[in-house]
């Protein structure tokens, strides 16, 4: 089996799309000859030609208004949006028209086919402006799906899923990982199911919730707590809408604890929305209070990332201090 990193695999993704159905396009700032600023569509151009791969002009409201029509004709788009910070000025098409299609009118007419594509997160001293981690933003649309991969093997199959879903899906890279990740990832066509949580790791003492490039944090404070001598069940969400709510809660009524870490800052993270549904739902199970490990409420500071980033020692100490309750 074939190793690749992330950007390969995504790459690798979209050229079986494009190779399988001739309504799939690739669009975007830079995506064409340039193959985009990180090069995840490079040289698809070039296979498929300037009518299936093609630049956008710089606004990214047009480009998902675009794309909202081209699903509503029928056409398979897959939109980039070069970095998630810049999603803001689509928020209106994605959040009052690609979510909402469908339902205005009653099925008659709908823009499913539509996958948009975007790197997010810190850790590549991108400072304010090319470090942010919305996904909680779009969690709170009816109508989307929010996928977020953490290694190559995950993003080939769900970004192939993604793009054959019935329903408009944003598609979030962790783009620190898109070179520092490299697995065996299949040739071959395959998927793997949105809106299902992965179990990396069983264990007994705590349950550990993450997505996208967490997930390699988590791993590394895992392996320390296990050194202390505590057992740590870890779970992948891999789908923050729809998030899969009953592995979550399978493990926990094991454990008796969780703790959810992620990028974006604290209040109004999704990590809230995991505990309130968990302590709803295991409220009698809880050894101690869920905790989350996440990013500061405040601007991404450049100079002091890794002060804000929640890394893999400020998850053991959480983890510590949560079997120690």
């Amino acid at each position: 089996m074939p190793k690749m990193n992330m950007l390969q695999a995504i790459n690798n993704a979209l050229d079986i799309a494009m190779a399988e159905d001739d309504k799939v396009l690739c669009f975007g700032e830079d995506v064409g000859v340039f193959g985009g600023v990180f090069r995840a569509t490079s040289n698809l151009q070039e296979k498929y030609g300037r009518e299936r791969c093609f630049n956008t002009p710089l606004v990214e409201q047009g480009i998902i208004g675009f794309a909202n029509g081209l699903a509503a004709q029928g056409s398979v788009p897959v939109a980039e949006i070069q970095f998630a910070d810049y999603i803001f000025p689509a928020f209106d098409q994605i959040v009052n028209e690609t979510a909402k299609f469908r339902f205005r009118s009653g099925d008659l007419f709908n823009v499913g086919g539509l996958t948009i594509r975007t790197p997010y997160g810190g850790g590549i001293s991108g400072g304010l402006y090319h470090s942010q981690s919305p996904e909680a933003y779009f969690a709170h649309t009816p109508g989307l799906k929010v996928v977020v991969p953490r290694n190559p093997y995950q993003a080939k199959g769900l970004l192939l899923s993604a793009i054959r879903d019935p329903d408009p899906v944003i598609f979030f890279e962790p783009k620190r990982l898109y070179r520092a990740s490299v697995g065996e990832v299949p040739e071959e066509d395959y998927q793997l199911p949105i809106g299902e949580a992965e179990v990396t790791k069983e264990g007994s003492d705590i349950t550990v919730l993450g997505w996208g490039a967490q997930m390699e944090v988590i791993d590394r404070a895992v392996e320390l707590a296990e050194k202390a001598g505590i057992s740590c069940e870890v779970i992948d969400l891999r789908s923050i809408l729809p998030w899969d709510e009953d592995t979550v809660v399978e493990s926990v009524l094991k454990t008796g604890r969780l703790l959810v870490t992620h990028e974006a800052p604290r209040t109004g993270g999704f990590a809230g929305e995991i505990a309130a549904t968990i302590q709803e739902r295991c409220f009698l199970y809880l050894e101690s209070p869920i905790e989350r490990v996440t990013g500061l409420d405040t601007p991404f500071p450049l100079t002091l990332e890794k002060e804000y980033m929640p890394d893999h020692l400020k998850i053991f100490e959480a983890i510590k201090s949560s079997v120690a309750f």
